[in-house]
């Protein structure tokens, strides 16, 4: 994970329409350099946040919202349930995308959502807060995640996908 300098918050800022909130670190930059997936703390004011990686770039969350719109959620689950390779992969993915949520607490927090009776909640639930690993909450969280990890789902999405950053003549981030 990389440091996000001054210029990389107003790019984000820029990319998702607001101020990123629980902003950790740069994950996954495009080809110009711009970047793609922000690591996310897992508590947002005072908040279990189940999403640590977060898809910023415009253009693959354009491109990803129309596959969504195309009924590829369901597809995706319809492939989890035929190929079990597939699925166990998946759980994998889950468990790693725990740890790795986990790992990042501060102690504190940790204390906090043990106390606060939440950890239990946020420790059992993968990529997105999913209770269910057989289901397909989001295709942006399981990009992310392919693109800053390893994700079958976000994998098999990037392989649909043409390209994965902007054609030149329309780098969304330009003039930053």
């Amino acid at each position: 994970m990389e440091p996000v300098s001054l210029k990389d918050k107003r790019i984000i800022e820029k990319q998702l329409g607001r101020i990123p909130r629980g902003l950790l670190g740069i994950e996954c930059r495009c080809r110009y350099g711009y970047p793609q997936v922000v690591t996310v703390y897992p508590l947002i004011e005072g908040k279990p946040f189940p999403t640590i990686f977060w898809l910023t770039c415009p253009y693959l969350t354009k491109a990803i919202d129309h596959l969504e719109a195309e009924g590829w959620v369901k597809r995706m689950e319809a492939e989890l349930r035929a190929d079990e390779g597939l699925a166990l992969c998946l759980q994998e993915a889950h468990k790693a995308y725990i740890a790795e949520r986990e790992g990042l607490l501060s102690s504190e927090d940790r204390a906090f959502l043990e106390q606060a009776r939440m950890l239990k909640g946020l420790l059992e639930k993968g990529i997105g807060g999913t209770a269910d690993f057989s289901r397909v909450k989001c295709l942006h969280l399981h990009v992310a995640h392919a693109l800053a990890r390893e994700n079958p789902i976000g994998e098999f999405v990037l392989r649909a996908l043409p390209k994965h950053a902007c054609p030149p003549n329309e780098v969304i981030c330009e003039g930053f």
